[in-house]
């Protein structure tokens, strides 16, 4: 599925390259690097790139665009899935998702990657699996690993994978037993800006008068610009914690496997779609 891996920088630096299958020249991101070009924003840049003999699927993540190499159609989503994951395992066992944090800890970046793609297919995408067949790197752990030429692998079958559940180890207990469900909803409302008064009103339909919601927001440059003098474009997101404002209802929430019976609570959140403002 998955033949290569390209972690192309801010600049258009490729600084790390991992094949799994076959070895695909640093060339075929040339296309990417054209359409790159042709967007107005980073963000813009299409997902799915086609080329004569490959695909490219990208997904920018912390100023890095995670580029893979795909030879036959295979669902675009299936494969941004996987590259969230990545991004996401970095920034677990690295605090940070950054080149620097990348080229710092490259050999655990390649024990990773091999461990979560088996001959091109997902295989150990889970945090704790992962953690049970690479360890995660601490300044002690490398310093015993210069010395003595050791690595992070484990010596043991992760325990995860005996579970049911494939995130959750075999043999946990919990004083609590307790299970929260999220159910989060993304609504594009409509929305005015006065440029006079410089007040935003978000139009979101009806709200339960008995139990107003707390809305917050929160206002952030573009990322790599610098700081304006006057009329910045605002990326704004907003949040309205406890609300479904669609008035979906859950009704009954089971859970099977267990043999406790747990408190079960249901947590609702309705959150705004990504748009801009230009002051």
């Amino acid at each position: 599925m998955i033949h290569s891996l390209f972690l192309v920088n801010s600049s258009g630096d490729i600084f790390l390259e991992k094949h799994w299958k076959s070895v695909v020249s640093r060339s075929v991101c040339d296309y990417f690097f054209e359409a790159q070009e042709r967007a107005s924003e980073p963000e813009n840049v299409p997902p799915v790139i086609p080329t004569p003999h490959h695909y490219l699927i990208s997904v920018l993540r912390h100023r890095i665009y995670f580029v893979a190499v795909i030879q036959s159609e295979v669902p675009p989503l299936f494969v941004i899935e996987f590259l969230h994951r990545v991004v996401d395992t970095f920034q677990d066992y690295f605090g940070v998702c950054t080149e620097a944090a990348i080229k710092d800890n490259v050999v655990v970046v390649y024990e990773l990657l091999e461990e979560m793609l088996d001959n091109g297919f997902p295989l150990a995408t889970e945090s704790n699996i992962l953690k049970e067949l690479i360890k995660p790197p601490t300044i002690l752990r490398t310093v015993v690993n210069t010395i003595t030429g050791s690595t992070n692998v484990g010596e043991q079958l992760p325990t995860g994978q005996l579970s049911v559940v494939p995130w959750r180890r075999t043999g946990v207990k919990y004083t609590n037993n307790e299970a929260y469900f999220d159910v989060v909803e993304e609504i594009d409302g409509t929305y005015t800006f006065d440029p006079v008064t410089k007040l935003l009103t978000w139009d979101v339909g009806k709200i339960n008068p008995q139990k107003l919601p707390s809305l917050k927001g929160s206002m952030s440059l573009q990322a790599g610009a610098s700081k304006p003098d006057e009329n910045p474009t605002i990326n704004i997101q907003f949040k309205i914690q406890q609300s479904a404002l669609s008035g979906l209802k859950v009704n009954r929430l089971d859970m099977y496997g267990e043999k406790y019976k747990p408190f079960k609570g249901i947590k609702y959140m309705t959150k705004a779609g990504k748009f801009q403002v230009r002051t």
